[in-house]
């Protein structure tokens, strides 16, 4: 494990490193291949990709041991491609960024989604632990806004202020 710890803190994972690992834990593919099924998955509506980014990580993760590519007798149609598949470094590095708090409290909701989206692969009982995250942050948030709220409708005294219309949308 903590061989995984470090992999990670050397590699930096980002969302589009983990959603690749997740994606080739399900079956191994080609760099075409998971940038295809990324699309046919709308991946844009819960995380941002790029095809330039689905090659950048795929080298990153294969130097850094996570995934590795596979021989295959298949015949090849158009330009040689190396499939991939997650290894047991990656499957790990995986489940231990799933586990990493800041998923549940960022405001913005696409990390939370990609998350929820990535969670399949996460440890037994962290689907819960961090869904209990989640809504103890967003009951912190809820309150923070309410105070916010408050505050203004005190300092300027009426509710048709451009700042209570701000906050309060």
């Amino acid at each position: 494990m903590k061989k995984t710890v470090k992999a990670k803190e050397r590699l930096g994972l980002t969302t589009p490193d983990l959603v690749l690992l997740s994606l080739l834990a399900e079956r191994p593919m080609h760099g075409y291949q998971a940038n295809a099924e990324l699309v046919r998955r709308e991946i844009k509506d819960w995380a941002a990709i790029s095809r330039p980014q689905v090659y950048y990580s795929l080298e990153k993760l294969a130097r850094g041991g996570m995934i590795r590519s596979l021989e295959t007798d298949e015949p090849v149609s158009g330009p040689e491609r190396s499939s991939f598949e997650t290894t047991a470094t990656g499957r790990a590095a995986l489940a231990d960024a799933l586990e990493q708090e800041d998923w549940t409290t960022q405001r913005d909701k696409p990390a939370f989604l990609t998350w929820v989206a990535l969670s399949w692969q996460a440890r037994p009982g962290v689907f819960q632990e961090q869904l209990g995250r989640r809504q103890e942050f967003l009951e912190k948030e809820v309150a923070r806004e309410k105070e916010t709220l408050r505050s203004i409708l005190k300092d300027v005294g009426h509710p048709y202020h451009e700042a209570v219309w701000m906050v309060s949308s």
